[in-house]
Parts: C-alpha cells; sequence; structure tokens
C-alpha cells in the first residue's frame, strides 16, 4: 500500500481533509501527493527536509515546514486534472473493506450481523418519516449518520471530532441545522474562480505579477515590504527598473506605454490602483487611485487606451490612461472572472447560470468603450465539460484568445457581429508531435498569441506554474485539431538472407523477403501520402481562419493597403493549397474525381486564372471528365451563377 514513490525514509505524511489523498514527503528530497483510491501518485514536488504537512480544510492550498525553519505555502497544490478530488464527500480508508471477502461473500453473509470498527456502529436504515412532499424528507433521506461513513481506523486525523457533522471552524457550520448541512453544501452552486492573466501564486516569497511579449514584473515578499522589478526584453525601448513597494501590490499589466498595478484592502487601508508611464513630457505623470470601502480588485487589464478594472463589488471601472474616470458599470454575469482589453475593446467574463453538473456556466462580453457598442452580450465560453480557463488575451491582431485547463488555445471568429461569434481551436498541445512518443509530460504556461504562434513558458515536472529563474519563451506553430497526431513505428530490421546450401530454398526464401520489402515501400509511400494530404488539409482550414479574422478586421476599421493585400495573398495561398490538394486527388485516380471537383468548386479566385489551372491539372493526369466539369465550374463562376446557393 503506497509504495514504490520514495527512496527514502518517510518524513512527514498529512491526509487531505476528505481522504480522497495523501501527502507524504521523505529524505529523498521528494514531496508526493497520492490518490487514497488507488494508490496511485497524482504529483511529485522537489523540497528536501520536509518535515510537516498541512492541508487547508477548504481550499487547494497546503502549506508544509523544513528542517531549516522555511514555511513554504503552496497554492493549486493538487493539480487541475484531480482537483475535484478535493470536493469528494468524506472517503473511507483504503482496504477498510477486504476485496477477498467481498469478492466470497454470499448469501449468508449479506444476513449476518457485521462487526463494528473502532467502537463505531455500521450503517443503519432509517423508517420513513412525514410525508412524500415533506422537504425534510428529501433533504433529510440519505444523509443520516454520514458522519460514519469515515472512519478514521489508523489516526490519520481526516475523521474530526466525532460526533460532530464538521469541525467547529468550518465555514459551513452555521448554515442549517446538522443533519443537512451536507445537503446545502451539495446543492451550493461550484463557481469559477477569479484570476489576473499572465500572472503566478506564491512561491516561497517571489511571486510573478505580469508574463507577456512587453516583459515581466515580480516581486520579493521582505517582511515590512516588497520589492517590484520590472524587466523588458526589448531594451532598446525601454529600460528596466525596480522599487521598494510598501502598498504590498499583488496584481500588474505591463504594455508599450506603461505598467499598471494594484493591491487589496488590509486593515483600516483601501485598495489602491496605480498607473506608471514608461515615458512623459510632464514632470508627473503617474496617478494612484482608491477603490470604495470594502472593494478589492478582482482582475485587472491595460490597453492603449484604457484601464480596465474589475473589483468584488461587481463593478468594471474603466479609467483613461490618466486616470480619468470613464465609465463605471456592473455587468450581468458574476461573481466576475477575469477581463482582457485591446485598444477600444473590453472582454469580461464572469459566473453565469448554474448548469446541470452544479457549476456555473463561464459568460464573457465584449464591448467597444468608446463607441459604446456591444460586440457580444452575455455569450458562453465554449469550455469542455469540467474545464476551466487558465488564461484569457487578445492577440497581436486584436483577435480574443482563450487557453483552457485542456491545453487547447482556442480564438474567436466573427466577435465584432453580435450573435455570431463562435470559438475556433488553434492548437491542441496534448497533440503536439513532442508528446507522440507518450514518454514525455509537460504543462503550458500561456503567455501571447503572435506572429500567428502559440508563445508559452514549457513547464516539466508537474508544475502548473512558471519559476525563478527566469524561464525562456517557446513558441509552437497552430495546428488546428483535425486528426490524430500520426504515430511513431519502430523501423523493421531486414533480415538476414541465411543459405542453406538448398538452391531451391534459397530462392525461395529470396522471394519472400523481395516480397516483404516491396510491401513496406508501399506501406511508406501511402503513409508519406496520407501524411502530405493532412497538412495541405490543415494549411487550408487555418488559412481560412486567418482569412476569416482579417476580413473582420477590414471590414470594421479603415483598412490600409498593407493589410488589404495581405488578405489577398491569403486567399491565393488558400488557392494554391487547393490545387495541391488536387494534383493528390488526380494521382490517387479516376474514382477520386467527385472529391477532386468539390476542392475547385471551394476556390476563391474571382478571374478564373485559379480555374484554368485546376483544368491543366487535370488534363496532365489524363482526367478528361474532371477536366470537363472543371470548364463548367469555370464558366459559371464567369456568368456569376457560382456562388448561388444550391
Amino acid at each position: 500500500m503506497f509504495s514504490g514513490g520514495h527512496d527514502g525514509d518517510i518524513t512527514a505524511l498529512a491526509w487531505s481533509p476528505n481522504g480522497a489523498m495523501l501527502a507524504s514527503a521523505a529524505k529523498d528530497k521528494r514531496l508526493l501527493i497520492w490518490s487514497a483510491k488507488d494508490q496511485s501518485i497524482i504529483a511529485r514536488y522537489e523540497y528536501p527536509n520536509v518535515v510537516d504537512i498541512a492541508w487547508h480544510p477548504t481550499k487547494n492550498l497546503a502549506s508544509f515546514t523544513t528542517s531549516d525553519g522555511e514555511v513554504f505555502i503552496s497554492p493549486e497544490f493538487v493539480g487541475e486534472q484531480y482537483a475535484s478530488l478535493l470536493r469528494l464527500p468524506k472517503q473511507p480508508a483504503p482496504f477498510i473493506h477486504d476485496p477477498l471477502a467481498e469478492i466470497s461473500a454470499n448469501a449468508s453473509a449479506n444476513n449476518r450481523r457485521p462487526e463494528h470498527t473502532n467502537g463505531h456502529r455500521p450503517l443503519t436504515s432509517r423508517p420513513r418519516r412525514d410525508s412524500l412532499n415533506s422537504l425534510d424528507e428529501l433533504l433529510d433521506g440519505e444523509d443520516e449518520d454520514v458522519d460514519d461513513f469515515v472512519v478514521d481506523d489508523d489516526g490519520a486525523g481526516y475523521a474530526l471530532n466525532p460526533g460532530r457533522k464538521r469541525p467547529a471552524d468550518d465555514e459551513d457550520s452555521v448554515i442549517g441545522p446538522p443533519s443537512k448541512r451536507s445537503n446545502l453544501n451539495f446543492m451550493r452552486p461550484h463557481y469559477h474562480e477569479p484570476f489576473q492573466p499572465g500572472s503566478t501564486p506564491w512561491r516561497g516569497n517571489r511571486k510573478y505579477l505580469c508574463l507577456n511579449l512587453i516583459g515581466f514584473v515580480w516581486t520579493v515578499d521582505q517582511d515590512s515590504h516588497n520589492t517590484v522589478t520590472v524587466e523588458f526584453y526589448d531594451h532598446e525601448f525601454h529600460r528596466d527598473f525596480h522599487f521598494t513597494d510598501t502598498f504590498l501590490y499583488d496584481k500588474a499589466c505591463l504594455n508599450d506605454k506603461g505598467a499598471l498595478f494594484s493591491c487589496p484592502p488590509k486593515d483600516d487601508s483601501l485598495a489602491v490602483v496605480f498607473y506608471r508611464p514608461h515615458e512623459t513630457w510632464t514632470q508627473r505623470a503617474d496617478w494612484r487611485i482608491q477603490l470604495p470601502k470594502g472593494e478589492a480588485v478582482l482582475a485587472m487589464s491595460l490597453s492603449d487606451s484604457f484601464v480596465t478594472v474589475t473589483t468584488t463589488g461587481n463593478y468594471v471601472r474603466i479609467y483613461t490612461l490618466f486616470g480619468i474616470p470613464y465609465r463605471v458599470y456592473r455587468p450581468k454575469s458574476s461573481p466576475i472572472v477575469t477581463c482582457a482589453s485591446w485598444r477600444d475593446y473590453v472582454l469580461t467574463m464572469g459566473n453565469g447560470p448554474v448548469g446541470g453538473d452544479g457549476n456555473t456556466k463561464l459568460l464573457y462580453t465584449i464591448e467597444n468603450i468608446k463607441r459604446d457598442e456591444i460586440c457580444q452580450n452575455e455569450d458562453t465560453v465554449a469550455l469542455p465539460e469540467g474545464a476551466t480557463v487558465k488564461s484569457v488575451f487578445f492577440s497581436d491582431h486584436g483577435d480574443p484568445c482563450i487557453y483552457d485547463s485542456t491545453g487547447t488555445l482556442l480564438t474567436l471568429l466573427h466577435w465584432r457581429t453580435p450573435s455570431r461569434a463562435s470559438w475556433v481551436p488553434l492548437l491542441d498541445t496534448k497533440l503536439l508531435p513532442r508528446l507522440s512518443s507518450g514518454r514525455k509530460q509537460e504543462n503550458y504556461f500561456p503567455v501571447a498569441v503572435a506572429d500567428n504562434k502559440f508563445h508559452c513558458i514549457i513547464l516539466k515536472g508537474g508544475d502548473q506554474y512558471p519559476y525563478f529563474p527566469r524561464p525562456l519563451l517557446s513558441e509552437f506553430e497552430f495546428s488546428i485539431p483535425l486528426t490524430p497526431p500520426p504515430t511513431q513505428k519502430p523501423k523493421k530490421q531486414k533480415k538476414n538472407k541465411r543459405r542453406t546450401g538448398d538452391d531451391d530454398d534459397d530462392m525461395l526464401l529470396d522471394d519472400m523477403t523481395d516480397e516483404e520489402e516491396s510491401e513496406e515501400e508501399e506501406e511508406e509511400g501511402e503513409e508519406e501520402e496520407g501524411s502530405e494530404t493532412r497538412k495541405l488539409e490543415q494549411s487550408f482550414v487555418l488559412k481560412g481562419v486567418q482569412s476569416a479574422q482579417m476580413s473582420d478586421l477590414l471590414e470594421s476599421t479603415k483598412s490600409t493597403a498593407g493589410q488589404r493585400a495581405q488578405l489577398a495573398r491569403l486567399e491565393v495561398d488558400i488557392d494554391k493549397t487547393l490545387l495541391q490538394m488536387l494534383a493528390i486527388e488526380c494521382r490517387e485516380g479516376e474514382d477520386r474525381g467527385m472529391r477532386a471537383l468539390e476542392l475547385v468548386k471551394l476556390m476563391r479566385d474571382r478571374t478564373g486564372r485559379m480555374i484554368e489551372a485546376a483544368g491543366k491539372i487535370a488534363e496532365r493526369y489524363g482526367r478528361t471528365i474532371l477536366q470537363e466539369k472543371i470548364r463548367d465550374v469555370g464558366e459559371e463562376r464567369v456568368a456569376g451563377d457560382g456562388f448561388e446557393d444550391d
């Protein structure tokens, strides 16, 4: 039980509050988290000399101490994949019931009175009370004696306070009678937690306040104060700076124009928002604004035009870059989760209605602050069941993007037109070729989308957030998930031709070997051709998404000649990709003619040059019937009938 994880003596053990997980530390400098159900390791950390571990009673957080006198507080102690285990009810200790006894159980065993364990009485049935319409009956029907479900037979401490439903300091202990608390907790909706994009939780005494392509902001806890450092990637335009922080800022944003900070309220001090521009032609241009009493900053964003602050008072507060209050409003979806901004556009996310699984739907709104126009109003964020948003940001072209807990990067198409927006995947990191072997496990911390690439930080060892020293940025090309990644097949070794001395046997062996080699060559040729087709299909779909985004941008803004030329090049590239796919279909044979003709109909060219090129490809491969049908498509398109609905 719980074997194979440590190579040294155990120094600390701690059960999670519900007994679903066990944290262990040993002299091998490892801190492990185990699943109590199957005794498997679900997380690994490297911390030496750990002597004690303590779980938070309600949150995904743990603290541990070392023999050096250090105390570590670890938010998101359990990874997103297994965080749901913390929300389970109290779990039985492993092997409370002997599996062999359960297998050999028979009817007589069902009638036998079970023995009491550690003085606890077994679960007993309760006769029906009240009427069928009684609310008390519905609430109490299945939870009588639920406190006896976990038996603390090993003294691990996860069955607390015998005779009480919950510990006295539990936040839910004041809600309703004891027999109904577990039901009320089950009925309470699960909200999406607020987060600041680009930031990390505290780890030791350090924390990243902001990470993006401009630079990064980090802070160090010095007990009485913090020290904040702002560093840039391009030192030709901006100089690094650091300052002593007596306000204890915990959030930051950074762009080409300035840096934005905020601190939470504490005691009699109010929450403060502080903006510092990089350049100014006056003596003083930075400003501070205090929020009303009782409000704290949940998330904030900084664009070239506005400062956006979302607060615990369920307000969205908009300021100009010089601290002038511009707008204050309360969004419909609450509590607020996060926000992002680009130029005059602001995107806010909040909790919406509760779904059937007890989780709230995540809703978003996009509006143009300067024009006072709503682009998308309380639309749903497309997330699979159980997934959460890890980050939200605008790309360098101004398109909203999200990165979710499943490792998928999505962008929003047609978001400037109300009720037309749709979330389109750009990359699924689980399908990256670097992970195809299955031997490598990585997480990715999203940073930005720029130059048609996903910029991120690669995390190893089960980490969810980057730490110091400053990690390097990595970038991945977009790859829309259309097909599973190709599997790497082991190369077959050529068989040695051993001579037997019999000429007939040797000739038969040579013939069999030649046939096997020819079959392998044919299979390799088919795989290469299939790989080429997949790449072309990937390019076709991806360029279609990019073309749609560029077209929307030109329609809603004053387009430049360069932007119009870029859109024209994208459409030409799409048609060239279709021509390459057409050549492959023509090589395959006459039976692929209908698919080849469909490729021709997908072309966007209005001049007829691409249709003419398609006809030449069909002629080259001797596809006479296909060539005639392509000519008919070209004539219909010239006549103006090619784009009408069938």
